[in-house]
């Protein structure tokens, strides 16, 4: 046996050597695995091998670049290999840079896009919460349609109150510092949530605070993809985070109905509040690890700008960043207020569904609390499928060199239309069966997952720079159908008790005229934005 140490001046893992490349390390330490002086950690290698091993070895040396084994055992060994690690050495041993976790080999924007979109996963598994855990508190305290409805609405009056606020600290903390408040804030007024239920202000005072702290993190997310992800990989990264939304839901239907059946539905909002403490706890872990390594420098401004202004920015800086933002400029061209229109509209047919759906489900179907939760999973289940297909769409069209503003509309247009025409179906009296009716409302709210490779990614291809002011502006308008829509709907069907007037129709009409207004203008959208001076790559 003889032991033999690896100078990086003279190695060869390259296919000019491919009978010395297994002999001589295992499979698992590769080239991609070894860096010249990569590390101040080092590995010494042992080599064993037979006769004929050696003979191979011999046979394809060359000049240059070639690891020598010499005085090897004539006995018959398998190749392995001991090391030990400690100071670099001054004739040069190769080094093995071990890392874990394993995400910190990752480029630091994937790592950011990772954590952020676990943290909209939470995000929608407190929100969905409440469109189960309502039914049984209902039959609790005895509210009727127009109580829950006003019940569910609470969220979004903080959900609208926090998007501009959200917008304008993202920009001047970092969306990474916001989001990671907003996540600690929700978490935790979603606990508080079974401690004020028999006290009706108190309830809907904490479904407000879980509104301000989701409201800050569409702002965020979007600070951070603008400011890390180039635009030819935009649409997969605002899917991806957005996506977590469609996961959450899922995750949220699925484990709420067994968890209210055999501990209360008080569970869901401790259990649910508890992971995301979890998620933020997580979060400063990783941070600290990566702030301790030499980071990649395609670390965001916004970052920068968290890391050098922190809490110590004065009010009077803040407020000068305040007046920096082009306000007027923002509400009196067409192109903003289109967005802002089409905001709207998506978002009336999804908060409306989102929270009626599994009632709907239970009453029209006479599905019992299980059953229409597990029905009520199908459409952002679908949506998890279709998110990826067409951000992979969008994607490479754009690489293809089609106009963004043509990819944005043909997939905006997809999302709208195509849960029109299902809902039409479903509202019209066709004698489907119910499992039809399941399957159309799926493959119709499923589709406006095309949205993320639409309206949402328009808030970037205008202005990087002011990417989350404009999302806190339209979501803040977008935030209303939450607020009036969710109770609404509760009203007309006590009035009415036709969940087709009540939940389709307001639907069906916002997404048309959705359509119309997004065709419209969207061709000026680039256009303006490069006339005002917003865009800023």
């Amino acid at each position: 046996m003889a032991r033999c140490s690896l100078g990086a001046d003279n190695l060869c893992f390259g296919p000019r050597c491919p009978s010395t490349r297994s002999s001589i390390l295992p499979g698992s330490f590769r080239a991609r695995r070894l860096s010249r002086f990569a590390s101040k950690n080092y590995a010494r290698v042992r080599v064993f091998s037979s006769i004929k091993e050696i003979q191979d070895v011999k046979e394809s040396e060359r000049s240059s670049g070639i690891v020598r084994v010499d005085e090897l055992d004539k006995t018959k060994l398998v190749s392995g290999f001991s090391g030990t690690l400690g100071d670099e050495r001054e004739e040069g041993e190769v080094g093995f840079d071990w890392r874990w976790p394993p995400w910190k080999n990752l480029p630091q924007r994937y790592t950011l896009i990772g954590t952020t979109s676990l943290a909209f996963v939470i995000c929608n598994m407190d929100k969905v919460n409440l469109s189960i855990a309502i039914i049984p508190m209902s039959h609790q305290f005895g509210w009727n349609s127009s109580m829950a409805g006003l019940v569910q609405s609470s969220f979004f009056w903080g959900y609208a109150l926090s998007q501009l606020p959200g917008g304008w600290l993202a920009k001047i903390f970092g969306g990474r510092k916001v989001l990671e408040i907003g996540v600690l804030a929700w978490s935790l007024s979603t606990a508080l949530v079974p401690v004020f239920a028999g006290f009706m202000p108190g309830l809907v005072l904490s479904r407000i605070l879980v509104g301000i702290g989701e409201g800050v993190s569409p702002s965020a997310a979007t600070d951070l993809i603008a400011r890390t992800i180039p635009l030819e990989e935009r649409s997969r990264a605002v899917a991806f985070v957005f996506g977590g939304l469609s996961v959450g839901s899922v995750t949220g239907l699925l484990l709420a109905p067994p968890l209210i059946q055999n501990f209360g539905w008080e569970s869901i909002f401790y259990i649910f509040g508890l992971l995301g403490i979890g998620w933020f706890t997580g979060f400063q872990l990783i941070k600290e690890e990566r702030e301790g390594s030499t980071a990649s420098r395609s670390v965001s401004r916004s970052e920068d700008i968290s890391t050098n202004n922190s809490m110590t920015t004065s009010l009077s800086d803040l407020a000068r960043t305040l007046k920096d933002v082009p306000w007027k400029a923002f509400f009196e061209n067409h192109a903003v207020r289109a967005m802002i229109y089409v905001h709207f509209c998506g978002s009336w047919g999804h908060y409306t569904c989102l929270s009626w759906l599994p009632t709907y489900f239970s009453e029209e179907l006479n599905l019992n609390l299980t059953e229409a939760a597990w029905v009520s999973i199908l459409p952002p289940l679908a949506s998890i499928f279709v998110t990826g297909v067409a951000s992979q769409f969008a994607d490479n069209l754009i690489a293809n060199g089609v106009e963004t503003t043509k990819v944005r509309k043909i997939c905006q247009t997809i999302a709208f239309v195509s849960p029109a025409v299902c809902m039409t179906l479903s509202s019209i009296d066709l004698g489907l069966a119910p499992w039809e009716v399941v399957g159309i409302l799926t493959g119709g709210l499923a589709l406006t997952s095309f949205a993320l490779s639409g309206l949402y990614c328009t808030h970037q291809d205008m202005s990087p720079e002011y990417a989350s002011i404009l999302l806190g502006i339209t979501n803040t308008i977008g935030a209303i159908p939450g607020i009036v829509g969710v109770a609404l709907t509760g009203y007309l069907l006590d009035l009415t008790h036709s969940w087709s007037m009540s939940l389709f129709a307001p639907s069906i009409f916002f997404y048309l005229t959705g359509t119309v207004r997004d065709l419209h203008w969207i061709q000026e959208r680039v256009f303006i934005a490069i006339s005002l001076g917003w865009l800023t790559r």
